[in-house]
């Protein structure tokens, strides 16, 4: 009965969402108050349709109702509580209806919490809102039904992928999703910004905290996923270039330079058609990592589906969305009109130039994943685009980003003396010279890369924190420091976390490309060996059980210095279900990198085939990511406080 419940809630979803696309927007052409309103009260109650059917499904899981074909198809008794929880969204329709409920939840907070967004543009951005979620909800019910039934019910399921059955997997797809989908919000205040011709400082700053929320998201999805394929494939690296990887990166450069273009255009009043186009693009490229995860045209551990069918649908609803946004954007862009004009030489012209340099980048990266497809369409031999590819078109393009990321904010806006500039950037030049030549000192032969990164990330640190530090005016006096401090604009705070995140990224990335050490070998019980200062004895392996898996387990002690000991267990799983193997990594983390072991397979004599690996500060990758997010989040905060000030206010007390 759960089952028929999901469905009729996702049918009764459908109809509200094209209730909700459509009236909104007869309301606001007619300027109609109470037709805008019904697009609040119908995002709110298209989220609680959309709450009922995932919950639904989430108990047939729980349950392990195998009466539904998705449940059967995914899940397995044994299953830990967590994954099948997880189960829920490890497969291609139900994590369809994740979408939606994630498309949902933002219109409902629209609608609750965007009460300060003027009605017109509020309904036409909620309609937008709707038509999303009925392409997306037409889309799971006629092609993807999550409830469909299985007769006769079977005993046992199939089982989740094993390689899905991780915790780092239970929470990456969700917090990437409310990345992607939350660039549905941007894109839809785009639409109704063109709709309506309300593109201005206003609509700017109405529309940044959403893009704001949306980048946070996705910048702890890709960490998240990153962080996962480092433990849990096993191959020890963290990013692949994966054309699923990818197809979540595009889309965060793109976001990336919409936040900079909304802060010229809430402050300046320039740069709004620029920012449209981004605004559009965003989530055009979110819709085509949809298509390509679902629609078979890319073979990759992320991928969910290999039907045509459900392709070509995807492939439809993208060129409908995006070819009617961008052709409302050609009749309409050109009559947009930029009030605040700047010099070359401006914060203005450095935010333009790296918005540049972003959309170049995400350009690359995007026909190097398309191109194997289109290569396969002309009838070629298959191809592939791998590291190189990437490494030698994206580095030259994200180094110039960097450098104009720490002079960024050293420039005054609409015009700037450039010796003047480079004159408050002398101590970061000079601290980037200093890492330089240290680095040279220390290692005998660190190739430009090293050179290149260690550099580049003293600099945008340097330089990130003389502004910040500029702006506080810091002395002996602690208290008046705080109260500076409190002053600033919560924005200024989050803007030097976030690049102070993406120098520590910087390092990470640079440490772990240039100074890891891999060693791979045949080791016998009682073997040793040295990496990285420490001393590791293989002990042997042993047989265990888990909940729904057996697995050989090796041993391996490690000695580092003063004697300490730490012993490492890296297993080869053997899936009950479905008889699939995988490999699970040892980590030992330390403050200079980790220690990474894996199991091989046996060998005639009784020997073992292991890999160690030595990961030079890899675990700075993951923390500048989370600075990133905490800069987000606290730029985010800007919005409560000019209403609080205006609370503590004395003209806003009452008489």
């Amino acid at each position: 009965m759960t089952g028929e419940i999901g469905l009729f809630a996702l049918i009764l979803a459908f109809a509200v969402a094209l209730f909700q696309g459509t009236v909104p927007l007869v309301g606001a052409a007619r300027n109609d108050a109470a037709l805008m309103a019904v697009s609040d009260v119908s995002s709110v109650v298209l989220c609680a349709l959309v709450t009922v059917a995932i919950v639904m499904l989430g108990h047939g899981y729980v349950t392990s109702d195998f009466s539904l074909l998705n449940v059967w198809q995914n899940s397995h008794t044994l299953k830990p509580l967590l994954y099948k929880v997880s189960g829920v969204w490890g497969n291609h329709e139900g994590s369809l209806v994740l979408w939606v409920l994630i498309l949902a939840i933002y219109g409902a907070a629209l609608a609750v919490f965007g009460r300060q967004v003027p009605p017109a543009l509020r309904a036409r951005a909620l309609a937008i809102q709707g038509l999303i979620a009925a392409g997306f909800l037409a889309f799971s019910l006629f092609t993807s039904n999550p409830f469909a039934r299985i007769v006769p019910i079977p005993a046992e399921g199939m089982g989740l992928n094993p390689i899905l059955q991780d915790p780092g997997l239970a929470f990456h797809p969700p917090c990437l999703y409310m990345g992607y989908v939350g660039l549905s919000v941007a894109f839809s205040f785009g639409i109704a910004g063109l709709l309506g011709k309300e593109v201005d400082a206003t609509w700017a700053r109405l529309a940044r905290p959403w893009v704001l929320l949306a980048w946070c998201f996705l910048t702890a999805g890709i960490a998240l996923g990153s962080w996962w394929a480092y433990y849990e494939l096993g191959w020890g690296g963290w990013w692949f270039w994966d054309p699923v990887e990818n197809a979540s990166f595009i889309p965060w450069l793109i976001a990336t330079a919409l936040l900079h273009s909304l802060r010229v255009a809430e402050k300046r009043d320039t740069l709004k058609a620029w920012t449209l186009l981004l605004c559009i693009t965003g989530f055009s490229l979110s819709l085509l990592g949809t298509f390509l995860v679902r629609s078979g045209a890319i073979t990759s551990v992320h991928t969910f589906a290999s039907d045509p069918a459900r392709g070509i649908f995807i492939l439809a609803f993208l060129a409908v969305v995006t070819g009617g946004a961008f052709a409302l954007f050609a009749v309409r862009a050109p009559r947009i009109r930029a009030e605040g004009l700047f010099e070359p030489v401006s914060r203005e012209g450095a935010l333009l130039l790296n918005n540049v340099f972003f959309g170049a980048a995400a350009a690359t990266v995007l026909l190097g994943t398309l191109y194997p497809i289109f290569m396969e369409v002309a009838g070629s031999p298959p191809v592939s685009v791998g590291p190189p590819y990437y490494n030698s078109v994206f580095l030259p393009l994200a180094m110039p980003a960097l450098v104009l990321a720490a002079l960024g904010p050293a420039i005054p806006w609409r015009r700037a003396d450039l010796p003047g500039v480079l004159h408050r950037m002398r101590f970061a030049a000079a601290c980037a010279l200093g890492v330089v030549v240290l680095t040279a000192f220390l290692h005998r032969d660190p190739g430009p890369l090293a050179l290149a990164g260690y550099g580049l990330a003293a600099f945008l640190a340097a330089g990130t924190l003389r502004n910040w530090l500029t702006r506080l005016r810091p002395g002996l006096d602690l208290a008046r420091v705080l109260r500076r401090a409190r002053g600033l604009p919560a924005s200024a705070h989050g803007m030097a976390l976030a690049h102070l995140g993406v120098a520590v990224m910087v390092v990470g990335v640079t440490a772990s490309s240039t100074g890891r050490v891999d060693l791979e070998q045949v080791m016998h019980p009682g073997d040793t060996l040295s990496l990285a200062g420490r001393t590791i004895e293989f002990l042997g392996v042993e047989n265990i059980e888990g909940p729904n898996y057996t697995a050989l387990q090796g041993r391996f002690l490690v000695t580092g210095p003063g004697a300490h000991t730490s012993m490492l267990w890296p297993e080869r799983r053997a899936y009950l279900a479905s008889g699939t193997a995988t490999t699970e990594a040892a980590i030992l983390e330390t403050f200079a990198g980790d220690i990474y072991v894996v199991l091989g397979d046996p060998v005639a004599d009784g020997g073992w085939g292991t890999r160690l690996t030595f990961n030079p500060l890899i675990w700075w990758i993951w923390g500048g990511a989370f600075l990133g997010v905490l800069g987000g989040a606290v730029s985010i905060a800007e919005r409560a406080r000019p209403r609080r000030a205006r609370l503590r206010s004395p003209a806003a007390q009452p008489a």
